[in-house]
């Protein structure tokens, strides 16, 4: 099939690279426009569009997929399909409906559950032991359209979203081809999205992760993993911020007791105390500086036996 990819992060690249090996024909890329990054702030395109530039593909970024040169140039493209993968816009009715197949969706979440931005963050954070990835045909509601299949994968105790994510990258990959394959032969008819099991998945903003020690161990395990690496959960010591990136739960009997937000560092950890168990750091940030091992940070501040996070 003739296919128009559309999609603007790394989490993307696996989709595309994937297309370009498959047996359809990728005739364009639409990607979001380039945007400011950094702390020089300077613009710089997105990770597709350097793919789909080394591959030699024609490269669409219009400011809105209802711009009429952009809707122009897709018709005259004539796309069998418009596989998408976190392109980061909204697709009009009048841009769906150019593609023969539509447009073929792969979302990070096992709809219907965690529809929306951040799916693979919320399901972290909200305990899950199992996630995976959907494909479906994209349509206006927010991620409601008809599924067409699905891949499964176990959450480890040690995952952050990014670790998450980029296994469902490489495993989504396959499903969106083998989704276009099928589409291809005639061999999938799409089934729609059961009413129960609904979560959605907005857009994590920095101050939804601020860390509050005063839940159990276990969800405060998950909220840092959930945010790793951004916006990235954090809280305050000695008046400033500390993002806390990777962490376990540990074994209480491998400290003393710690009221929640209490601090122990020994030579190699550093533990934090939460309502009725202990959460150990592995890696954080501190304002201004490198992600470091969370062992060397505690022995650059020296910090003091009973000292908490706090305001």
């Amino acid at each position: 099939m003739r296919v128009v990819f559309a999609g603007t992060p790394e989490a993307a690249l696996p989709s595309l690279r994937a297309l370009l090996d498959s047996a359809h024909e990728v005739v364009a890329v639409v990607t979001r426009p380039e945007a400011r990054q950094g702390r020089g702030r300077k613009t710089s395109p997105s990770p597709v569009h350097e793919l789909a530039l080394e591959a030699g593909l024609e490269v669409l970024t219009p400011t809105k997929p209802s711009d009429d040169d952009f809707v122009a140039r897709l018709r005259e493209l004539e796309p069998d399909a418009a596989p998408i993968v976190a392109y980061g816009g909204l697709i009009p009715p009048s841009v769906l409906a150019i593609p023969r197949h539509g447009w073929i969706n792969l979302h990070f979440s096992l709809l219907p559950a965690w529809r929306g931005a951040a799916p693979v963050q919320h399901a972290l954070m909200s305990g899950d032991d199992v996630t995976g990835a959907s494909t479906f045909l994209l349509e206006e509601g927010l991620d409601t359209g008809p599924v067409f299949g699905t891949m499964t994968e176990a959450i480890d105790p040690t995952d952050t979203s990014g670790d998450l994510l980029t296994r469902l990258a490489e495993g989504g990959a396959s499903l969106l081809v083998s989704t276009l394959d099928a589409l291809a032969n005639g061999d999938v008819t799409p089934i729609p999205q059961p009413r129960d099991g609904v979560s959605l998945a907005p857009k994590i903003q920095v101050d939804d992760v601020r860390l509050d020690f005063s839940v159990p161990a276990f969800a405060v395990d998950r909220r840092i993993r959930g945010a790793s690496p951004a916006p990235g959960g954090w809280a305050m010591l000695r008046g400033e911020r500390v993002k806390l990136l990777r962490s376990r739960l540990a074994d209480a009997d491998g400290c003393p007791p710690l009221t929640p937000g209490e601090l122990h560092a020994t030579k190699k950890q550093v533990f934090a105390g939460a309502l009725g168990g202990v959460v150990e750091l592995l890696e954080v940030q501190p304002h201004g500086k490198k992600v470091m091992r969370a062992a060397d940070w505690a022995r650059g501040l020296r910090l003091n036996e009973g000292e908490s996070f706090g305001e």
